[in-house]
């Protein structure tokens, strides 16, 4: 059974194409102006490969809400679903529905899923996922948190349960987004990011955590709009506010006080999240670093440990490479 996974982002689209699990070919297309065009280059790729056959293609969609809880076969009313929840994720639901419609195009007659981020983060309960605000804001606009690298965090999940049945895990997916969550017995329990991907943890761009009231004092100081508050907490906060670099390799080189001090920022709010997270799973199995920086960086890696050994003793501490494709094809193989 021969799919194309395709993960679509604002200037690029990475595929791979599988049989079964074996990984026959990878293609990424960069610095693209017109989608239409990027999809007729992936096109003629895959014929170029000889690749023939194809049965299914698999698309990762950002948000499901709350009405998407597993890969989901893609019919002209999913599409309208997905559409209608896109205000939960208006930098990526759009373009996820993009890539859809023109695969849809390429591959008139096979399958399509939907794999959600979201999905894997359903089994978060109310008492982690809920916000303390009026309830007419969860109630009416589904406001609450909904968690995502989903995807990611269940292949970690796959591969830690080969040695640990249900595993126990503080799972930590760094890159220039990123992002921690606590598994329990092999269910999504809680994760930093909320709502939207800009909670939690100091991320390339992105703020992360702060108080509210920073918003609204900015804007009124400021005299800014919504849009462009939205624009200074997720495009130029974050590590690139702090030093002005969002790449930790050139942070790492650069080796200025602010850098330094962007660099002790980002791996304390991490510190601070296992702590809470051993906190609420308990006996922890194994803590999994994942994502460019996690995979890449020991120095990140080290500081973000150092003074947690003597609750670190017993547990694993592992390094998995991220292959959020291979666990898309799993999860439509198992239609789990």
């Amino acid at each position: 059974m021969k799919r194309v996974i395709i993960n679509v982002g604002s200037s690029s689209i990475k595929f791979k194409i599988f049989d079964n699990m074996e990984e026959l070919y990878v293609g990424l297309i960069e610095n693209i102006s017109s989608f239409e065009d990027a999809f007729d280059n992936m096109k003629n790729q895959i014929i170029d490969s000889g690749i023939r056959d194809i049965d299914g293609v698999g698309h990762r969609v950002v948000h499901g809400g709350d009405i998407f809880t597993k890969p989901t076969l893609i019919t002209d009313k999913v599409i309208s679903q997905i559409e209608a929840i896109s205000y939960l994720a208006p930098l990526h639901n759009p373009l996820n529905l993009i890539g859809i419609r023109l695969a849809l195009k390429i591959y008139p007659n096979i399958p399509h899923f939907a794999i959600f981020d979201t999905a894997f983060h359903n089994t978060i309960p109310n008492y982690a996922y809920r916000y303390a605000i009026d309830n007419k804001y969860y109630r009416d606009d589904k406001i609450r948190k909904y968690g995502f690298h989903g995807i990611s965090y269940s292949y970690i999940t796959r591969e830690v349960s080969k040695n640990h049945n249900n595993p126990n895990i503080i799972a930590i997916h760094l890159g220039n987004g990123a992002s921690i969550t606590a598994i329990k017995s092999g269910k999504s329990i809680d994760t930093s990011m909320g709502f939207t991907p800009l909670d939690g943890l100091v991320m390339g761009t992105r703020s992360g955590g702060l108080d509210p009231a920073i918003i609204t004092f900015i804007i009124d100081n400021y005299n800014l709009t919504s849009t462009q508050i939205n624009t200074i907490l997720n495009k130029e906060s974050g590590l690139k506010g702090l030093c002005g670099l969002s790449d930790m390799r050139e942070i790492l080189d650069s080796d200025t006080l602010e850098s330094r001090l962007a660099i002790d920022i980002f791996c304390y709010r991490i510190k601070k999240y296992i702590g809470a997270y051993i906190a609420v799973i308990g006996r922890v199995d194994a803590i999994v670093f994942t994502g460019g920086i996690g995979e890449n960086s020991k120095v990140i890696r080290d500081k973000i440990l150092d003074g947690l050994e003597h609750i670190t003793k017993d547990i694993d501490i592992l390094v998995i490479k991220a292959n959020e494709e291979l666990e898309m094809v799993l999860d439509i193989i198992t239609k789990k």
